[in-house]
């Protein structure tokens, strides 16, 4: 059974940093689309980062290009998303999500596993 499971949110206040991270376990993380997806009440869910491990190609969502990196770990198989200057805007449930085998990011794609969410709240 595969599972992801993502921990390390919690309150800050604006200006801080969080890491995210997303375990997976039943499956490995190579040669899949992963990302991080965020979704605040009323609001849609946004796509946040990805990076396709097959070539460790990131990609970032507009509103957190330069604040937000998108990592892994592939001897733990752990992904990462480190959240910097964090603005209020960015309060959010943050899901980690994984892509089938051999399928680069693309917007359309459509993700086989997701973790529950981990709550990242920034206060100003």
């Amino acid at each position: 059974q595969v599972q992801l499971v993502e921990s390390g949110g919690g309150s800050v206040m604006a200006g801080g940093s969080l890491r995210l991270s997303c375990t997976a376990s039943g499956t490995t993380y190579s040669n899949r689309c992963l990302g991080w997806f965020r979704q605040a009440p009323g609001k849609e869910r946004e796509a946040v980062a990805t990076i396709y491990t097959g070539n460790d190609n990131p990609s970032y969502g507009d509103s957190v290009k330069g604040r937000f990196t998108i990592s892994r770990d592939r001897v733990k198989n752990m992904l990462y998303l480190q959240m910097n200057s964090l603005k209020p805007e960015d309060t959010a449930m943050y899901y980690c999500a994984a892509g089938p085998r051999w399928v680069a990011c693309r917007p359309t794609l459509e993700y086989n596993y997701w973790g529950q969410g981990t709550q990242v709240t920034v206060s100003s």
